[in-house]
């Protein structure tokens, strides 16, 4: 990354109590100059929204979600925005009271951060990109080192990214729901997604067309087994045809999705999870996998074939009847994972 270190951080807020011993601290790192990307292109005065929740003294974990996850990680003063409510908070499996939980709005999103606008090409983007804008954030923090980067989905990919680029700056990785790289199936079932997007785009019906996309996405996050017992019912008939039970859920989760997301993010970070590939011998940080036996889109074939190739991996298999989704909502089944991979060492606390 070409981009100056020497950059600034404008506080949006000063730092809010929030329960226990957690405070939440947010602001922007401006970047000034060039970024040059993995893939070849450049990105200038890229900047970084950014949020801390936890104690100021406390090791720092780095929280990292999917790609419609942002900075708001831990349940707050405003649970329904944040993402991993169920798993990152006080007392939880990642626990706000022992650590401090860092995250940022990914680079080609649509939170606060540089991403893409309508009718403006925008370069192709790595998770290698993404960790390395971590690395600016972490510097700028003055953190000498993360205690751990938890990701689950696209944020395990950015943690293995990080992982393999700069080892001296994290003591653990744990990586759940994600493997060094994609699979040609979840591969092939994410280009379609995307060619409704484009469809959607130069139809000039860009919500609708992500509202579908994000539709055929859910029928891939949970399990077969989550699905018949909730859906399992008759289909019933109005004036329009016959309706299926599973429709009201799909159609609802896709309208959601596409009231708060640029479609122009969705195809960016898509494609991100697809161009993912890092090479597992050369992550020599202590990893811990997490692999969910349900998952549709990272077959446990593949992370245990990558912590196979680590040089310091552990695998922990998990059953969920929420397959990938198993990374939001396995609280119990996670939190003896995140005790061991964390521990109570005290390095990683900011200077």
């Amino acid at each position: 990354m070409n981009a100056s270190l020497k950059s600034v951080s404008r506080s949006r807020s000063g730092s809010t109590q929030i329960h226990g011993r957690a405070s939440a601290h947010e602001g922007v790192l401006e970047m000034p100059g060039e970024m040059s990307l993995y893939h070849g292109g450049k990105l200038t005065g890229v900047h970084i929204a950014w949020r801390f929740v936890g104690p100021a003294d406390a090791p720092v974990v780095c929280a990292l979600g999917g790609i419609s996850a942002n900075r708001r990680v831990c349940t707050t003063e405003e649970p329904k925005n944040s993402w991993w409510g169920q798993i990152a908070g006080a007392g939880c499996a990642l626990d706000s009271d022992r650590f401090r939980v860092l995250s940022f709005d990914y680079l080609g999103a649509s939170g606060d951060t540089t991403g893409p606008v309508e009718g403006v090409a925008f370069p192709n983007i790595s998770s290698y990109d993404q960790a390395a804008v971590l690395l600016a954030l972490v510097d700028h923090l003055n953190i000498q080192s993360l205690r751990a980067i938890a990701g689950g989905s696209y944020g395990g990919m950015v943690a293995l990214a990080f992982g393999e680029r700069y080892p001296e700056r994290v003591s653990q990785l744990l990586v759940i729901g994600a493997s060094d790289r994609a699979h040609p199936m979840a591969t092939a079932w994410r280009t379609v997604q995307r060619r409704i997007v484009r469809f959607g785009l130069e139809c000039g019906k860009s919500k609708e067309g992500l509202q579908l996309a994000r539709a055929l996405a859910m029928s891939t996050y949970r399990s077969s087994e989550e699905f018949a017992a909730r859906f399992g019912g008759p289909a019933t008939q109005g004036e329009e045809g016959f309706a299926f039970p599973v429709e009201d859920y799909l159609f609802s989760r896709g309208a959601d999705y596409a009231a708060k997301t640029r479609p122009e993010a969705f195809l960016c970070l898509s494609e991100s999870i697809d161009l993912h590939r890092v090479d597992a011998s050369r992550i020599f940080v202590p990893t811990a996998a997490v692999a969910i036996r349900e998952d549709q889109l990272v077959p446990l074939a593949d992370v245990r074939t990558m912590v196979a190739r680590l040089p310091s991996g552990r695998l922990h298999e998990i059953s969920s009847v929420y397959g990938h989704d198993a990374f939001l909502k396995e609280c119990e089944q996670l939190r003896p994972i995140f005790n061991a991979a964390l521990g109570n060492a005290a390095a990683g606390s900011p200077e």
